[in-house]
């Protein structure tokens, strides 16, 4: 792994998630940049995160991150944009551990300049740090990432079309960004869908099994990507289906946007007209994710050997 190995480290980077329901108003204070949040929009994420107890995402970061570092054998570190640790912390506590180059994983594996671009901005900071960062851009089409989906997919979906006694449609889902991110060129919708796309064919389904839908759409204004995943489960309504299958593709691990927007407030939604909603397992601890993770550091650190 190189002449220097202890120089060398990884760096996970995610978004963060406050410990208890009283942290999230300075939570969404690093979220919007210090821009205040409406009291209303401060109470319904509190009534959200309140209704599931705690959202797990750090937990199973720090899980993933020890997972990584027992397979590649060099130090992970995990540094978080909207919480503790913060990157910027994270990044001096590498330097204070001598580390000279890292490799920054983001653990949204769609290029967005509104997730990505911002976990890259707070990497560099102000500039001038003595770590050489080799970032990935993005990974939403690594084959170890499509199995790991596709695994997570059939195993729960075959269940649920036996509870359900037929042949369930699935909804492919990634958070919404705002229509005019997309609109200035950012990949995400297209990286989003090709991640989709590439489950279904690694699964065998045909076009007309599956479908794709945004979900989580923000809470401020202006317009955001669609269609959303209730207008979605409406349309399969109409053509008759009376079950739902949803797979968030954009998310690696459990937290609020899975816990209450899928498991409560999508199934809630089903529910209402007469629909049933099932969903695969999030990817949390799959050993396909750690592998995939795993071949896109051996990977950079290869290029970087052969240069």
């Amino acid at each position: 792994m190189g002449s220097s190995p202890s120089k060398l480290a990884v760096i996970l980077l995610a978004h963060g998630t406050p410990d208890k329901v009283s942290e999230i108003p300075e939570f969404l204070l690093q979220v919007t940049g210090g821009r205040p949040v409406p009291p209303k929009v401060i109470e319904e994420v509190q009534h959200r995160y309140g209704l599931i107890g705690q959202s797990p995402l750090s937990c199973w970061t720090f899980e993933q991150r020890d997972l990584l570092a027992r397979q590649l054998g060099i130090p992970v570190y995990v540094g978080m944009r909207n919480w503790k640790p913060y990157i910027r912390d994270v990044v001096q506590e590498m330097q204070q551990d001598g580390i000279t180059r890292a490799i920054a994983i983001c653990l949204a594996p769609q290029n967005s300049r509104t997730s990505v671009g911002l976990y890259r901005a707070a990497l560099h900071g102000d500039g001038g740090a003595p770590i050489e960062f080799d970032f990935v851009e993005s990974w939403h089409d690594h084959p170890l990432l499509i199995r790991a989906f596709t695994e997570k997919l059939l195993k729960a979906w075959h269940r649920a079309c036996d509870q359900y006694g037929g042949t369930l449609p699935v909804i492919f889902t990634a958070h919404s960004v705002p229509v005019r991110t997309i609109a200035e060129g950012d990949p995400y919708e297209a990286q989003a869908k090709q991640t989709a796309q590439l489950v279904a064919g690694e699964a065998g389904f045909n076009a007309e099994g599956w479908t794709f839908a945004f979900q989580s759409q923000g809470m401020s204004g202006g317009a955001w990507l669609g269609p959303t995943v209730e207008d979605t489960i409406s349309g399969l309504k109409d053509q008759g289906h009376s079950g739902v299958f949803i797979q968030p593709i954009g998310f690696l691990c459990d937290h609020v946007e899975i816990l209450y927007d899928i498991d409560i407030g999508f199934k809630n939604f089903a529910k209402d007209r007469g629909m049933g909603l099932w969903r695969a397992e999030s990817l949390n601890a799959s050993p396909l994710l750690t592998a995939a993770l795993a071949s896109l550091v051996r990977s950079r650190i290869n290029v970087a050997q052969s240069v």
